[in-house]
This record gives C-alpha cells, sequence and structure tokens, in this order.
C-alpha cells in the first residue's frame, strides 16, 4: 500500500475523543514506522546490479581533478563525467513523453529564462490582418556602421520582413540617439534609413508626442509605420500605464526584438504586454536568448569563463554563478587586481576598489570550495605616467609606482592560451582593459586570435559585448562558428540569476514535444481539456466513467500536477493525463498536436483575484479564447464555471467578443430561459470539481440535476453543425456555469 494513504487511513483510525497532540504523536509514530518499511522495500529492489532504468550510478556528475601545466605551474581542472547536474527524476512514462522542443540549460536551479512564445511558433493565418508593433534594436538597425551580412542585422530585419509578408500592419517603436548614429536628427530620417534597409517604405507618425492614441485611419497610410522617439518621453523609462495604453493604441500583438532592453522595465517591452492580447519574441531576441542560454548549459568539458572589466562588487552573484558551472575562471580586466588582493597580494590601493574586497573574498573561497581555477594575470605591459610612450613588461606583484598597468604581458597570455588549447568551452566576457583611458588592445587582439583558432577545433566559443565582439570580428575571417551577444548588461543580469523583465511579460509556450501515443492509450479518442484542474477530481472522475474519451489537465501548480500524475499511474488510468503549465499562453502549443478532435474545453470555478482585468496573467486572455475557438471541434462545447457571478459573466462576455463569430449562446438562439436567465442549474456531467465539491460540502449548493438538464441537451443536440455553442448555466445565486459549444452524445447519455 502506497504511503500516502496508509498515513490518511492511520488518521482515520484514531480514536475519536483524543487530544489534538495525542492525535499528532500517534501520526508522527506511523508515519515513520511506515516509511521504515517503504525504505527498506526501496534497498531491497536496489541491491542487485543498477541498469540505466533503475538509476545508474552512471548517471551522477562525479568530479575528479586533473592538473594543466602552465609553466612551471600546476592548475586543477574539474572534468564533470556527466553532461547533465541536475537531479534525475523518474515518472514511469511521464519522462519518455516529454521531448524538449528546444534545448534550455542543464542548471536546474537557474529560472530566469522561462520558455517564451515566439514569432517562429505562431500561426502565421493569425497574423493576417492584424496590427503587429515591434520593438526593435535601434543599435542593430540604426548603427553608423550597419553590416546587413551580420546575424544580428539579418533577423531583425527578417522578424520585420515576415510579419509584412504575412499581411500583418508593423507599428515600429524604439529609442534612439546621435551616440549610435550622428545621422538620427529626426524622426523622419529614422524612417529613410529604415525604408532603404528593410526596402519598405517607412512612414513616421508622430502621435505620442501629441499625446493622441493611434488611429485606424492612420493605418491606412502605409504597411509598416514608425512612432515617436521613446528616449524623449520619460514615460517610457518609469514604464507609466497611461504612457504603455497610449502605445498600445489599435495595437493586438506586440513582439519584442530588443534584446539589449529586455533586463530594463519599460513601457514598451513590459508595460504595453498587458494591453495586447499576445507578446511574443522577435527572430532576433528569440536567437540571442538561445544563445544567452547555451552559457548555462554544461554538457561540453572542461568550461571556461574569460572575465574582463571591472565592478566586481556588482557583478559578484555572477561570478558566483559562473564559478558554479565551469571548471575555471580567468580574469583579463580590471577586476583581476581585486581577485589579486583577495589572494593576499599586494596591489596598489589605486588600481582596487574600494568597498568590493569583502565580495571578492567570498568568491575566492566560493571557487576554492567548488575546486574552480582561478586565473589572474602574471604580468603586464605597463605604461610609464610620466612618459606615455614609454612602455614595460613587469611582473603582476612588481609594478613599481609611477607605472600604470595597460596591457597583458607575454607570460599571462602564455597561461592563457594553455587553458583554452585544452578547453571545450570558453566564454569570454568583458573587455580587456586595466585602465579607464587605456588605448592599448594588443592583448585583446591576441586572445581573439586563439579562441577564433580554437573555434576551428570543435570548441564552443560565446563572445559578449560590445569591445570584445569589435575586437572577434576584426580578427576572425568569419564568426560562422563563434556565438555572439554584443550587449553584455542583459547577460550579466542573466549569470546574476535575475529575471529579465522583458522577457517575462511575453507570452509563455510549452516547451515540449508531447508523445502522446505514450501518454494515451488511444490518442485517437476524442479530447476533453480541463484548464486549471487542480487536485484532477473533475479530470479522474471523468475518465473513469467514459473510456472512449481522454482528458487532459493543465494547471500551474507543480505540485498538484505531480501529486494527479502519481495518482493516474498508481489507479492505472490510461485515458487521463495532466501538465504543468500556464494555459493561457500554451493551450494553442500543446493541444494543437494532438491527433484526435478536441470536444469539450472546461474552465471551472477559476479564483476571481487571479482573473482581475488589471491582472496582466488573468486565465481568461484573448489569446486563449481565440485559440480555443479555432481548435475546438464542429458541434465542441465550451463549459464555464464559477462560485462568483461577475467572473462568470465576465468569461462569457470574453467568449462571445473573442470567439471569431464561431461561438453563440444556445439558450439565446432557442429562447430557452430559467427565471428569465439563461443559467443551467448543475453541472451537467454528474463529476464535481474540486471547488465545487468544496463549495456543496459548505450546504450552498444542492446536489441534484433538474430534469430541465435533458431538455436544454435535446436543444443543444438541434444546433446547427457550422456552429459552436454557448449553453449558459447556474446553480444557485452565488454560482454561475456557462457551457459553450456542442457536447457530444458521449458526454451526455447520463
Amino acid at each position: 500500500m502506497p504511503f500516502r494513504p496508509l498515513l490518511l487511513q492511520s488518521y482515520l483510525c484514531l480514536p475519536r475523543k483524543c487530544s489534538k497532540a495525542t492525535e499528532e504523536v500517534s501520526l508522527l509514530k506511523f508515519a515513520l514506522r511506515a516509511l521504515g518499511e517503504k525504505m527498506s522495500q526501496v534497498l531491497k529492489t536496489l541491491s542487485g546490479p543498477l541498469s540505466f532504468n533503475k538509476l545508474s550510478s552512471q548517471n551522477f556528475p562525479r568530479k575528479e581533478k586533473k592538473l594543466l601545466r602552465h609553466g612551471s605551474c600546476c592548475f586543477p581542472i574539474n572534468i564533470v563525467q556527466s553532461s547533465f547536474r541536475g537531479c534525475l527524476e523518474v515518472v514511469n512514462h511521464v519522462k519518455s513523453s516529454h521531448k524538449e522542443k528546444t534545448c534550455l540549460y542543464d542548471e536546474g536551479k537557474l529560472k530566469a529564462l522561462p520558455h517564451i512564445q515566439t514569432l517562429r511558433e505562431f500561426p502565421r493565418e493569425e497574423l493576417v490582418a492584424k496590427v503587429v508593433m515591434v520593438r526593435f534594436d535601434s543599435t542593430i538597425l540604426l548603427g553608423e556602421k550597419l553590416d546587413l551580412s551580420s546575424q544580428s542585422a539579418s533577423k531583425a530585419i527578417y522578424t520585420i520582413k515576415y510579419l509584412h509578408e504575412c499581411g500583418a500592419k508593423v507599428i515600429l517603436v524604439s529609442d534612439w540617439s546621435r551616440k549610435i548614429n550622428p545621422k538620427l536628427h529626426a524622426q523622419q530620417t529614422v524612417a529613410d534609413i529604415l525604408s532603404s534597409v528593410l526596402q519598405h517604405k517607412v512612414i513616421a507618425l508622430r502621435c505620442i508626442s501629441c499625446n493622441m492614441p493611434l488611429k485606424r485611419e492612420d493605418l491606412q497610410k502605409a504597411d509598416i509605420l514608425l512612432l515617436d522617439n521613446l528616449s524623449e518621453y520619460k514615460e517610457e523609462v518609469a514604464n507609466c500605464s497611461k504612457f504603455a495604453e497610449l502605445l498600445s493604441s489599435e495595437v493586438d500583438i506586440l513582439v519584442n526584438d530588443s534584446f539589449c532592453q529586455s533586463h530594463k522595465i519599460l513601457a514598451s517591452t513590459v508595460g504595453i504586454a498587458r494591453f495586447c492580447y499576445a507578446s511574443m519574441a522577435g527572430f532576433s531576441l528569440e536567437e540571442n536568448l538561445r544563445q544567452l542560454k547555451k552559457i548555462a548549459k554544461t554538457k561540453r568539458k572542461p568550461y571556461i569563463a574569460i572575465i574582463g572589466g571591472g565592478n566586481l562588487e556588482n557583478k559578484a552573484a555572477a561570478l558566483q554563478f559562473l564559478a558554479s558551472i565551469c571548471d575555471a575562471l580567468v580574469f583579463v580586466g580590471q577586476m583581476s587586481f581585486q581577485i589579486m588582493c583577495a589572494l593576499g597580494h599586494s596591489i596598489r590601493t589605486n588600481l582596487v576598489e574600494r568597498d568590493a574586497h569583502k565580495a571578492a573574498l567570498d568568491i575566492v573561497q566560493f571557487s576554492y570550495d567548488k575546486n574552480v581555477l582561478m586565473s589572474y594575470p602574471k604580468d603586464f605591459w605597463c605604461m610609464n605616467q610620466c612618459l606615455p610612450t614609454q612602455l614595460e613588461v613587469f611582473p603582476a606583484h612588481g609594478v613599481p609606482a609611477g607605472w600604470l598597468p595597460v596591457d597583458l604581458g607575454p607570460r599571462s597570455l602564455e597561461e592563457i592560451y594553455s587553458l583554452v588549447t585544452n578547453s571545450k568551452k570558453i566564454v569570454w566576457i568583458g573587455p580587456v582593459k586595466f585602465s579607464s583611458s587605456c588605448p592599448h588592445t594588443g592583448g585583446a587582439s591576441k586572445l581573439a586570435q586563439m579562441l577564433y583558432k580554437q573555434s576551428q577545433c570543435e570548441c564552443e566559443i560565446t563572445i559578449v559585448g560590445s569591445t570584445a565582439c569589435e575586437v572577434i570580428k576584426n580578427e576572425a575571417s568569419s564568426l560562422s562558428s563563434v556565438n555572439v551577444l554584443e550587449n553584455a548588461s542583459p547577460v550579466w543580469e542573466f549569470l546574476k540569476e535575475q529575471k529579465l523583465p522583458g522577457v517575462m511579460a511575453l507570452d509563455r509556450a510549452y516547451p515540449f514535444a508531447i508523445d502522446w501515443s505514450v501518454v494515451y492509450h488511444d490518442p485517437s479518442q476524442p479530447l476533453v481539456v480541463d484548464i486549471g484542474s487542480g487536485n484532477g477530481l473533475f479530470i479522474m472522475g471523468m475518465a473513469q466513467s467514459k473510456k472512449d474519451l481522454n482528458f487532459l489537465g493543465l494547471e500551474i501548480n507543480g505540485k498538484l500536477v505531480r501529486r494527479c500524475l502519481d495518482s493516474i499511474n498508481q489507479s492505472g488510468i490510461m485515458n487521463a493525463y495532466f501538465i504543468g503549465t500556464n494555459a493561457t499562453s500554451t493551450f494553442r502549443s500543446i493541444v494543437s498536436s494532438y491527433p484526435g478532435e478536441l470536444v469539450l474545453v472546461s474552465i471551472q470555478c477559476p479564483n476571481p483575484d487571479f482573473n482581475k482585468p488589471e491582472n496582466r496573467w488573468s486565465m481568461l486572455q484573448r489569446s486563449l479564447i481565440e485559440a480555443v475557438a479555432d481548435l475546438l471541434a464542429n458541434k465542441g462545447k465550451v463549459f464555464l464555471q464559477s462560485d462568483v457571478k461577475a467572473v462568470a459573466m465576465r468569461m462569457k462576455q470574453q467568449f462571445l467578443q473573442y470567439g471569431k463569430g464561431k461561438l453563440c449562446l444556445s439558450h439565446d438562439c432557442h429562447g430557452v430561459k430559467i427565471n428569465g436567465n439563461t443559467w443551467l442549474e448543475e453541472n451537467p456531467f454528474g463529476v464535481r470539481s474540486d471547488w465545487e465539491q468544496h463549495v456543496i460540502d459548505r450546504g450552498v449548493m444542492p446536489n441534484i440535476l433538474p430534469s430541465f438538464v435533458v431538455e436544454v441537451y435535446q436543444v443543444i443536440r438541434c444546433m446547427l453543425a457550422h456552429f459552436h455553442e454557448i449553453c449558459l448555466c447556474r446553480k444557485l445565486e452565488a454560482t454561475a456555469v456557462y457551457m459553450i459549444g456542442d457536447t457530444s452524445e458521449k458526454l451526455l447519455d447520463k
């Protein structure tokens, strides 16, 4: 008998008159005894030789030290035998039924990048005649040295052209200044530059400056429009809600294609998403996020991080994360002085950050505990501060007064070369720079040459930051073998394990391709989907009574999903399944791959607070309703139920408003009403949801099925074949239930 039922059984068997404390002690004793019995059974099972399916020891990470020699010194490198550091999770057939669409990251603790909706995955037909706002990256498309052959430029241009080719009206918006291009004098100049780049006419509209929302007639002026320069408005940086609403005037879909702004909370990337029914990443942002995720992967070993730049105190969390996934940290910038000081070396005070010593000590200790190599320059090219043209090489610990380190010395480069040539994965982030006014880049050029040469030897190279990217472009004949992220700020935030607001504001997508033949015994059977399935009472009850249908529960609470999966596995139910996801944005990507027909979608008793209109993540978004309307089979049905009348009314109105004309109220069509209202008095399926049962247990709803429901069923069967229908039902004044579409007789033969 499973442990949890044993625990429940023991509690029910306790004497009714015993005290609460006695109950808790008895319950604890029984739980410990039962746990001991289960553990002994597990140990007996695992006593023999372990195979892959029995949690083989070969699948767990195991470290051992290997010494790489650099001159006369030895440095330990951690070789991780396993390509995956996370925990192995076995849930019978659940694991084998999911295959990742795109690789995310190996570290399970990293949650900064959820799987988001992308323009690539969004249905093309849903873009026709839609108004799409593209938040583009001005540093890419408006830069003075625009390289149309670069991957970043080609992806950014393709986003706009793709939308135009799909029949969408495109509104471009961004911020720009003369720092990126001296020619950017006025909005019309920017429109002309974009017209040349896109090979399509771009019309400039000044509506934000006039505090006037975009009007429908403005959209007829051109297929591609350009709004005002966002850098002129403080409301953009303040993420002003009214400003975001002004930006979103007449806009249906937001496409964020600006990676460089993804770490900021802006009205054009975060605030506006609340007013658009769909928000997704463009091709450029998608590619940058793919490169970003690669940094956190730990499959290829040895993995080293080459770290330049300064400001160690602000980047301490990122450095600790790098130490947790890399085998070596190689410091080649101003931060190296802070690390040398933390290691006990004598460093001049003018080279050390004043308040970063403790952070540096923590990083050194963390790296030591993880057996991670910390490498720093052993010598420098130094400049005579009195004679700037005079350069000499000095040991790192012996730079005399009056001399300023300006570049990596030959011994330092030799050690870096030894590390690089023995590595299978390298990330270089930050400039090789030791002085704020240092013009010397010889060390950076030689480092770039090393990395490019290593990239030709099946070593994965990622270059981060505008300075490092510029150097590698000058030294490499082609960047096809190198991953490039030109803006370092979002990368540092990602490495700190901070969520990127511009990414988090976008709709979610389900990251796995589901093998329905593994999930269900017969995946060709009609499908019933319960959105917000909770503890699974409705799904499991229906699955046991309706064997000729398949049932799918979508629930955002992962713990409840795991509990439901355990329950169906233990009970042997073969026509029910649960997925942990935010169905508001993933419904289409999940259900569209199902081979059978979708005959019923139920949304039962959603939390009214969670569904406030001002809540960005309210369950009923336009995108979900349109997905349901698109995927529902002819004569399919949507069942809506709530114990809060206002929530039920709002759900009904939203389905009628966004149902694309495919949904109608069956009671309104046939004039069938109860007490003047279009409500059903009882859940017609005979199986209650979790919250419905809870309300009934409180004595609020009667446990009856009026005969009127049979009459309603007869009315539904007479509906036109090409219409999805809405049947509105009500149990009591405190409870409202809606049914949309046409239920098959399999669901109604009671």
